[in-house]
């Protein structure tokens, strides 16, 4: 898998745990919140059943109230009353005696007369002897029976009280499958309305997730582009470098050293045993001048004290040159690890540190130069700062051009910060090995 590849991963998977954490954790609540609302909205239809059902026993009472205050209350007379009231298709009013045998059932008559005490429903619930357990305090109690209008036993709610001076228990009840089947609505719609919402997260997420990855690789087809332009730059310049490096020594060779070489050589040919002394005297000058013009050029290709001394004593000694020469301090601080650095490594730091203190000896002014080189994080950062009177950064001449062409040909990271009357602070950062 390529590095690109990687840092697509890297910034698309967190999002993707990320967006599906927070879409479970919405859901999951939003299931929750609609579970309590759903809840809340059945207890209050239950609750309003609950108020009606009081209402309907309450007006039965006061159907009967005149009767049950009589000496001698007439029953039948309270059955009739009772079996007339009605206030729905499947709504009535029962009664039973103390010992559970029915006494009005208007929807079913064939059950009145019938003792119904052990009675019980699917579930094996005992209805009547709860229903009599219950109207001791009056209340209500919910139970399946069967619903006229269908036929099959519903969930019923009851309101029964006591008639103490008859002896029977008294009610009235309301199916509330109803209730059951718009607490089941309600339920498909927040499931509907939850898988909405999860549909539309899901979607905004691929869309920003797709975005995303059209933004990064955009972003990345534009990176490499200026960075393969940067390095087509670098590598002319780098050619363009070598070539003009090699015309030059090629013309210090040929107008310096080759025409000392080239007096030694008519003098040694002109030489005869009686002049022999004064000849190889008169040569003697010219061959010292082409060794000293061969070891600069020399130091020019490859600085000697690198091979000689390694890049610490090396750096002390260009210090203590460029400190005789500028007469001003040289603070020189070195922490390299044991073991050698690559010799490109070595010759990069020594050239930019060279070229900082010859800015630093000629432009600068500077009263104090501070030269700092050490290892981290398996980089080396070579680091100059002078309080000379600085400059604008973007006024950089050619040899700040190189410090960071050399620098970046390396895969480095070279700063430059700089004002005027503020000094300078040169700062290289490579790695701490060959990328060759």
């Amino acid at each position: 898998m390529s590095l690109k590849s990687r840092m697509l991963l890297l910034a698309i998977v967190p999002l993707v745990l990320v967006a599906s954490a927070i879409t479970l954790i919405s859901l999951n609540q939003a299931r929750q919140l609609s579970e309590q609302d759903i809840r809340t909205f059945e207890e209050k239809l239950l609750t309003s059943k609950r108020n009606e059902l009081q209402n309907y026993v309450s007006l039965a009472m006061t159907s009967i109230e005149h009767l049950l205050h009589q000496p001698n209350p007439d029953k039948s007379r309270i059955k009739q009353v009772l079996s007339r009231l009605t206030y729905g298709q499947d709504s009535y009013y029962f009664a039973y005696t103390q010992a559970g045998t029915n006494l009005i059932h208007p929807r079913q008559p064939s059950l009145e007369g019938q003792n119904l005490y052990d009675y019980q429903d699917r579930e094996g619930n005992y209805i009547i002897r709860d229903l009599l357990n219950v109207a001791q305090q009056g209340g209500f109690h919910r139970y399946l029976w069967s619903k006229p209008s269908k036929g099959d036993q519903e969930v019923k709610l009851s309101y029964v009280v006591t008639l103490p001076q008859l002896g029977w228990m008294m009610g009235t009840g309301l199916y509330i499958d109803d209730i059951a089947a718009e607490v089941t609505a309600a339920r498909e719609k927040a499931e509907e309305n939850i898988l909405q919402t999860f549909v539309t997260v899901l979607v905004l997420v691929t869309v920003t997730i797709v975005v995303l990855v059209l933004a990064i690789i955009l972003i990345n087809i534009r990176t490499t582009v200026q960075a393969d332009e940067r390095i087509r730059q670098l590598a002319q310049r780098y050619i363009q470098w070598q070539i003009s490096q090699r015309h030059r020594f090629a013309r210090e060779l040929k107008e310096d050293v080759a025409p000392l070489l080239q007096t030694c050589s008519v003098g040694l040919h002109a030489t005869n045993t009686h002049d022999l002394a004064s000849r190889l005297a008169s040569i003697s000058q010219p061959l010292q001048q082409a060794l000293v013009r061969l070891d600069e050029i020399s130091q020019q290709l490859r600085p000697s004290p690198l091979d000689e001394l390694g890049l610490k004593e090396a750096l002390r000694q260009l210090a203590n040159e460029w400190q005789q020469q500028m007469n001003i301090p040289i603070s020189l601080r070195i922490r390299l690890p044991a073991e050698r650095l690559p010799d490109e490594i070595e010759n990069t730091l020594y050239r930019i540190a060279e070229e900082a203190l010859s800015n630093s000896a000629h432009h600068a002014e500077a009263n104090q130069v501070k030269l700092h080189l050490w290892s981290e994080d398996h980089s080396i950062c070579l680091e100059l700062e002078d309080d000379g009177k600085g400059f604008y950064a973007e006024e950089a001449g050619s040899g700040l051009v190189k410090m960071r062409e050399r620098t970046e040909l390396l895969s480095g990271s070279f700063e430059l910060l700089s004002k005027p009357g503020q000094g300078t602070l040169i700062r290289a950062t490579l790695p701490g090995h060959s990328h060759t």
